[in-house]
């Protein structure tokens, strides 16, 4: 099935998802120019920050002035990732677009991410909501190993589904599902898709996928071959989750990029600027970059089209 004659928008998730499991701490200065790189490689929403214990994640311990320094460009959203009412409240202080909380499909992950249950993060995602809400201020949320658990095994596609249902209820700007391990597959993708449209009718659905084995990549495709439009990813594919074992990078905002425009699918996004970008923060985090766009290029290359 070929993908549909249509645009897909790419939340840039690098200066949270793809820094938060880093050993490197960057700068302050360094996680403003990464927001900086993304906007100049067309990128419009991007989840720039997470508001969570620094002692747990001290990659995020910045989170208040990163957002004092990134650029007020018009037509840039920035979402900052909350666990709870606090982090909330902070959010909305540090002058965040949109909230981004997180609900649990399983208990096990969810006691070692969050410290709650799956049914205790859906009531801390109300809370969130109405934080949301008071501040007139979009909310999404995010179902965390929704695809599988590391610590539980597989996670059923109806207990998801009752999750979506029951985070419909406060009015989520978005769903995204994630698979935070990178277990998935598009059988998966398509199965997952099905159940959110009937448990939480009208609410847009955005998926998150890690490249852990290899599948990434052709989960996006399935999501857009299944009329997805929103799709995390991260420049460079960095990432990974401190709290979930051989979690590694998001799938690469180039590569995919690079993946949806040679199908058709529109994304806004400049393919060249997007590697450079990738290229230059793993270069500061010292480590080879999973992308592959940085190395190899586009195509057809410049080189290429003169012949």
């Amino acid at each position: 099935m070929s993908a549909p004659d249509t645009a897909v928008e790419i939340i840039e998730v690098g200066p949270r998802d793809g820094l938060q499991n880093q050993d490197a701490l960057l700068t302050t200065a360094a996680k403003i120019e990464l927001v900086e790189r993304s906007i100049a490689a067309g990128l419009r929403r991007i989840e720039a920050v997470s508001f969570v214990h620094p002692g747990r994640v001290p990659q995020m311990a910045d989170a208040e002035a990163v957002m004092a320094g990134v650029p007020r460009v018009d037509g840039v959203r920035y979402a900052g990732l909350v666990l709870n009412r606090r982090g909330a409240e902070r959010a909305v202080a540090a002058g965040v677009d949109e909230l981004n909380a997180v609900v649990v499909a399983s208990d096990t992950f969810g006691g070692r991410n969050q410290g709650v249950t799956s049914e205790e993060s859906v009531a801390v995602w109300r809370e969130i909501a109405g934080v949301a809400h008071s501040a007139g201020m979009p909310a999404t949320v995010t179902v965390a190993v929704a695809f599988g658990c590391p610590f539980e095994g597989e996670v059923p596609a109806a207990r998801v589904g009752e999750v979506v249902r029951r985070v419909a209820g406060e009015g989520p700007a978005e769903i995204a599902l994630a698979d935070t391990v990178g277990v998935g597959v598009p059988t998966q993708v398509a199965e997952l898709a099905e159940q959110s449209a009937a448990n939480a009718p009208g609410t847009p659905l955005r998926f998150h996928f890690h490249n852990t084995r290899n599948t990434g990549y052709a989960n996006a495709v399935a999501a857009v071959q299944v009329g997805v439009r929103l799709l995390d990813a991260s420049l460079g594919g960095i990432g990974g989750c401190p709290f979930a074992p051989a979690a590694t990078g998001n799938i690469a905002t180039e590569d995919l990029v690079y993946l949806l425009e040679r199908m058709g699918v529109g994304t806004g996004v400049d393919l060249a600027a997007a590697a450079l970008a990738g290229t230059w923060v793993c270069g500061l985090l010292g480590i080879d970059p999973p992308a592959l766009l940085g190395r190899a290029g586009g195509f057809p290359s410049a080189s290429a089209d003169a012949r």
